[in-house]
């Protein structure tokens, strides 16, 4: 390791001793020990969603879904409920789906096991492994972003995500890498509250679109009213948006709605 890299990961665990975030997610169990299911939930949720948002939420879930075979157990309409207002709603049906997957059997312990269940990708799966079970392996996304391309490629664009996996790769502490990627996390949610938006000049950066006014809003109404059986003639009088049919074909299509008797209604 470099005298810089020596240096950034010191200032790593400075900050995330001094301002490391409390997070339900981040409590051990009464053994000392963290749930991969309790893992698991929080990272689908924290796809695209902010920390603030996604704690309530997770908390709720857990409440009501407390393991892998209480989720599998129950309907995608109970699951759909809890997940309103998170929006993008496949990932709730991609937890049940994995749920129903994992009940009874032992908890994939590979990325290549995690990486195979739909709604988990490569990085997904690699903070899964390494919150779960405090194991060394890399993953790349907003928040390391900012802070490895802050520190380490000031003035560079179009940096490629597999350059900074092999620095993170270098520097990541192996004797206790949940801490750290936790502490990597944490410190680029403050640069990124200080204004420093390096994570834009990732070749891979994409800028959201707005939600008001975007499908994944409509869709998030349909659900909506699709917990309160809404007729869909009603909908189209009072949702005056001419992509209303197409979102519940989307929706149908997607395994997260039913139309019966004329209603929009969760499955």
């Amino acid at each position: 390791m470099t005298q810089n890299e020596q240096v950034f990961v010191k200032a790593v665990w400075e900050y995330f001793n001094h301002h490391s975030r409390q997070m339900p997610w981040r409590e051990p169990e009464k053994d000392g020990t963290y749930d991969p299911y309790k893992i698991l939930v929080s990272e689908l949720m924290l796809q695209q969603t902010q920390v603030d948002r996604v704690i309530p939420k997770y908390n709720a879930f857990i409440k009501a879904f407390p393991n892998c075979k209480k989720l599998a157990a129950s309907s995608l309409g109970d699951v759909l409920t809890l997940w309103s207002g998170l929006g993008y709603n496949r990932r709730a049906k991609y937890l049940h789906d994995i749920a129903k997957q994992l009940a009874g059997n032992p908890f994939p312990r590979t990325k290549e096991e995690l990486s195979s269940l739909k709604g988990i990708g490569e990085n997904t799966a690699a903070a899964i492994l390494t919150y779960s079970f405090n194991e060394p392996h890399v993953f790349i996304e907003t928040n390391i972003r900012t802070v490895l391309i802050h520190h380490f490629y000031p003035g560079k664009e179009y940096i490629d995500d597999k350059d900074l996996r092999n620095k993170l790769q270098k520097i990541v502490d192996t004797e206790n890498p949940r801490e750290f990627m936790w502490g990597l996390m944490d410190y680029g949610t403050y640069l990124k509250k200080q204004g420093i938006k390096t994570h834009t000049k990732s070749k891979h950066y994409t800028k959201q679109a707005a939600f008001r006014g975007s499908t994944r809003q409509l869709r998030g109404e349909v659900l909506r009213r699709a917990q309160k059986r809404s007729m869909l003639s009603d909908m189209h009088k009072e949702i005056n948006d001419s992509r209303l049919d197409s979102v519940v074909k989307s929706l149908v299509d997607d395994g997260l709605l039913l139309v019966s008797d004329g209603r929009v209604v969760l499955p």
